[in-house]
């Protein structure tokens, strides 16, 4: 199994689970929370899980009830089109990387293997973080570590990436950090996480991807159907925040011509739920999770 799944109990009770329901997990991985809601559901119930990820497919469930699609889960109402659905009664996500895909080096999203600067969730995609590195332009370079990873010093990073690399290609892990090593500020780990992050939220789109995930789940989910999102950073955070709320991306709602701002959820959870202490003792990808659960009016 890729990780031990994240604030399972809590996902499950989240989904409101019906035992003949139709439900979609859009983050498949190793299939740890597929399998729990299986277990939920009787011989009328039916499951849908989304993976864009090769390496996921060999997870796949022997189970008449279940349906692996391999996509990005942006193409969600499309997806669920083609398999004739049109509407389901929840939807869970467990948003960002998995250990598995951290933890096998030739991917490239770990500052702790050396590698070919990949960091694409889809093997199929063109861009990698190499391309991003080599070719992006020094504002649109600056922009991303500092948007997607907050990376304080990131226009003198820039600066230096950039004179670097007019020298000669960067295109191995160990190449730009041994790059970059004079520019770290703070404590190494976890600048080039943030680092890493900003990265690969870029080559996979992440950003684009959950805000037409978003908006695709509020029109295949049945009134009184559960969205179950589960993020691990402020910027997948805040949009699922925001949407749940006032079905916007912004912490400013959209109105219509009257004023009035629109609402397709009722929220379940007014803050996020958190991993216990045992939990994030016994799985430690558990400390920064946030779950949020809202229910379609």
């Amino acid at each position: 199994m890729y990780h031990i799944p994240v604030l399972l109990p809590e996902c499950m009770e989240g989904l409101n689970l019906k035992p003949d329901g139709i439900y979609v997990d859009v983050t498949f991985g190793g299939g740890g929370h597929s399998r729990e809601i299986l277990t939920k559901l009787n011989e009328n119930g039916r499951l849908l899980a989304f993976d864009q990820d090769d390496d996921a497919l060999q997870n796949s469930l022997d189970d008449p009830r279940f349906t692996l699609i391999h996509n990005n889960f942006r193409h969600l109402k499309r997806c669920l089109r083609a398999e004739g659905i049109r509407q389901v009664d929840g939807i869970l996500a467990d948003l960002g990387i998995s250990s598995h895909q951290i933890d096998v080096p030739e991917r490239g999203f770990s500052f702790r293997f050396d590698a070919r600067l990949d960091m694409r969730m889809n093997s199929e995609s063109k861009l990698t973080a190499a391309d991003i590195i080599n070719t992006y332009s020094p504002e649109r370079l600056q922009q991303i570590l500092s948007e997607y990873g907050e990376v304080r010093n990131a226009k003198t990073l820039t600066q230096h990436i950039v004179q670097l690399r007019e020298t000669r290609p960067i295109r191995t892990i160990d190449d730009f950090v041994g790059l970059i090593e004079p520019m770290i500020w703070g404590i190494r780990p976890k600048y080039l996480a943030q680092l890493f992050q900003a990265l690969r939220i870029e080559v996979n789109d992440e950003i684009g991807a959950l805000q037409d995930f978003l908006t695709d789940a509020v029109q295949v989910l049945k009134p009184e159907g559960r969205l179950v999102v589960m993020s691990y950073h402020s910027l997948e955070d805040r949009p699922v925040k925001n949407f749940m709320k006032h079905a916007a991306f912004t912490d400013e709602p959209l109105r219509d011509e009257f004023g009035a701002i629109s609402r397709p959820f009722k929220l379940i959870t007014k803050k996020p739920i958190e991993a216990s202490y045992a939990e994030t003792k016994q799985n430690p990808r558990a400390r920064s999770a946030k779950l949020r659960v809202a229910e379609r009016i």
